[in-house]
């Protein structure tokens, strides 16, 4: 582009410094110049300007018909027309036989002042303004009317011509042709300077090419403008001049309307073509693209005799949901490329790095020479996390998961070897592990897990769930203040599926938050059952899914199925974990509206997770439950009665309530009740039972509330 540019500026001083020189080296030009050889150049010029003009008329109509602009159509109309006029007058000009009985020498340069003045108005309305696409089928309609246009002014100047052929040959006539060819100069220059000034953007290497033919056309106008009055030289100049220009636009209109579009065409295809191969955040090839490789890598395989291995890794970032949460998608985001980056900046021959979308990347590496060396190769991987990432000047320290299959031996088809390397990578996620490699019975627990998603959507329909209750009981009195509702979910087929299998999939799926919404309304409505009834009212506290919780309107839902349902919302206690609280500003508007309704909140398993003494300060909560893992060891390990004993000592002190899970025995008991803790739950007083059971058992109970 800049070789372009100065090309353009040396064409207008050069053009420039010609027309001076030959200003100044007018009459000795003149008198060296001999008139038959001028002649002989003037056609050669004239023929040279005809068929440059019927080049531009051709490549608009026989070149690249799909791609059509109205500049290219109406610059090729136009030059049909110029260069008819252009060869009409250099034969004429020149005394052709049989042209010149038609056209005089001074029709011709009639012709030569009509040919400029319409070419230039032209020019102007062409590249004056911005180009536009039309339709393949007007190119036949602007060609036909080009033609009659053409062939009407040319038939309406040779009738001027002989009607007013003294009027024309007279000095008045010479003025006024003078006056035309000055006109045509001054729109060519106009046209420069509309291409040029009013779009204030780079010009491409066609317009600056269209501006050198626009400065040698001008040039070429000025020499005949000065030939009406000096000689045959300027003409000859002028025509040469004109060569130059015609050739110049040729080149121009070509890049423009043809090259330039072709090439933008196929680098949007190339764009595109990239955008389907490869993930917009990092970069890396994407998963179509990684299915490919595969697919070529297993061809290579069948083809060769040699003995080898080839493996694909698929790694997942640990807790990256929890990261984007927290940081925001921006950091999340930041922290994706970073990962790309440092794995990418380790990748050796044979090996290759592509995005799976998401946190999750895939590592194919070919070649290897046995099963360790691509397990080695994958631990290599996971230990470049070694060092902590850096992400707005703070040091994070990620670890990842990794799941690998080699070919051969863990699948057939690339599709096999990525949903085996995913199978197993988040089998190591579930076993706790750093890496795993595929085994069949991971895809046979990848399917009984599928079924068991399958059958927890339907469950809820076909009324599978029912809650269980467990007491919580005040240590100081061992009388009844409260309970818990627990999920379960009795299937048809399995028998009792346990809450640790089926939650974390009701997580995964997004079944949580229905799950969720029935476990409390139907608490709630039990809860109020018991009330109608007659029994003591005690709070029943329910579990909110960080799902659930996320909700905006969360508050307005409970507070609607309460008025609903009767109950006061004094009579329930929500539990959300310290996890839920990582987000502070989201996590207090939402606890702040569901204590506007009236309802109690929890911390449930304290002690296990994100603890902070600042959001325990500041955040609406009624109660801190102690974690079963620190109570179940708390007279054998005196970190875990350190522990409880500090929780305890520190709810006290901000007035909040402390209840123990994971009661087991007296001697529990009785360390707790020294440690102040309020109150208690656990297999020691009841293991979580049905509700019908829990009415016998508690509520009829005199020692628990029973009313006379």
């Amino acid at each position: 582009m800049k070789s372009e540019q100065k090309k353009t500026v040396w064409t207008v001083a050069g053009g420039a410094v010609l027309f001076l020189l030959i200003l100044t080296l007018h009459p000795a030009l003149n008198r060296a110049g001999d008139i038959g050889a001028m002649s002989a150049l003037y056609i050669i010029a004239g023929w040279l300007a005809s068929a440059l003009g019927f080049a531009i008329f051709a490549q608009g109509w026989l070149l690249f018909s799909s791609q059509l602009s109205k500049g290219r159509l109406y610059t090729s109309a136009l030059f049909l027309g110029v260069c008819v006029f252009d060869l009409l007058h250099t034969l004429g000009f020149v005394g052709t036989p049989f042209i010149s009985h038609l056209i005089s020498r001074d029709q011709s340069l009639w012709l030569l002042t009509l040919s400029r003045l319409v070419s230039s108005f032209g020019i102007l309305f062409i590249f004056g303004g911005e180009v536009s696409s039309t339709l393949v089928s007007a190119k036949n309609s602007v060609l036909r009317r080009a033609l009659l246009l053409t062939a009407v002014t040319l038939a309406a100047a040779l009738s001027v011509f002989y009607m007013f052929s003294e009027a024309l040959n007279s000095d008045a006539g010479g003025g006024i042709r003078t006056f035309l060819n000055v006109a045509a100069l001054m729109l060519y220059l106009l046209t420069i300077g509309f291409i040029v000034y009013p779009r204030n953007v780079e010009k491409s290497s066609s317009l600056l090419i269209v501006i050198r033919s626009l400065v040698f056309l001008a040039l070429s106008q000025a020499f005949y403008i000065l030939g009406e009055e000096q000689g045959a030289v300027d003409l000859l100049l002028g025509a040469f001049s004109c060569v130059v220009a015609y050739y110049l636009m040729l080149k121009g209109v070509y890049r423009l309307t043809i090259e330039e579009p072709f090439f933008e065409e196929r680098a949007v295809k190339e764009q595109i073509n990239h955008l389907a191969y490869h993930d917009d955040l990092t970069g890396l090839p994407n998963r179509r693209r990684l299915l490919q490789q595969v697919d070529e890598m297993i061809a290579r395989h069948a083809a060769s005799s040699l003995r080898g291995y080839s493996a694909l890794s698929v790694l997942n970032i640990n807790h990256f949901k929890n990261i984007n949460d927290s940081l925001g998608h921006v950091a999340g985001d930041s922290m994706l490329q970073t990962v790309a980056l440092r794995i990418g900046e380790d990748i050796v021959h044979g090996e290759e790095l592509f995005s799976m979308g998401g946190d999750e990347f895939a590592f194919l590496m070919t070649d290897r020479v046995s099963v360790e060396s691509c397990m080695t190769r994958s631990r290599e991987l996971l230990q470049m996390f070694d060092k902590p990432i850096e992400l707005d000047s703070s040091e994070y320290h990620i670890s990842l998961s990794l799941g690998i299959s080699i070919y051969p031996g863990d699948g057939e088809t690339a599709e096999q070897m990525v949903q085996n390397a995913d199978t197993a990578v988040h089998s190591a996620k579930e076993q706790g592990v750093d890496i795993r490699r595929y085994t069949p019975l991971m895809q046979m627990k990848a399917k009984e897990k599928l079924k068991l998603e399958n059958d927890l959507r339907r469950a809820l329909e076909r009324n599978e769930f029912y809650l269980v209750y467990q007491p919580q009981i005040q240590l100081s009195t061992r009388k009844l203040v409260g309970m818990e509702a627990l999920l379960r979910w009795q299937h048809p087929k399995r028998g009792l599926v346990s809450p640790a299998e089926f939650i974390p999939i009701a997580e995964e799926s997004g079944m949580i938050v229905p799950l969720g919404e029935w476990v409390l309304k139907t608490a709630c409505r039990q809860n109020k059952e018991w009330q109608n009834a007659g029994y003591r009212p005690i709070c029943v506290s329910v579990n909110l899914s960080l799902r659930q919780f996320m909700q905006p309107n969360l508050a307005g839902k409970i507070e609607e199925f309460l008025e609903e349902i009767g109950l006061d919302p004094r009579f329930v206690d929500l539990e959300i974990t310290e996890s839920m609280t990582l987000d502070k500003e989201k996590a207090f508007e939402q606890l702040q509206r569901l204590k506007d309704i009236g309802v109690y909140i929890s911390i449930d398993d304290f002690g296990t997770g994100y603890s902070s003494l600042h959001y325990l300060k500041n955040m609406p909560i009624d109660r801190l439950k102690i974690d079963r893992s620190f109570v179940s060891e708390v007279l054998e390990d005196s970190n875990n009665a350190a522990i409880v004993s500090t929780i305890t000592s520190m709810a006290h002190h901000l007035k909040l309530k402390v209840t123990a899970e994971g009661v087991e025995n007296e001697d529990q008991l009785q360390f707790l009740r020294q440690q102040h803790c309020h109150e208690g739950q656990g297999y020691f007083f009841s293991k979580p039972i049905e509700a019908q059971e829990f009415e016998n058992a508690f509520l009829r109970s005199a020692l628990y509330g029973m009313p006379s």
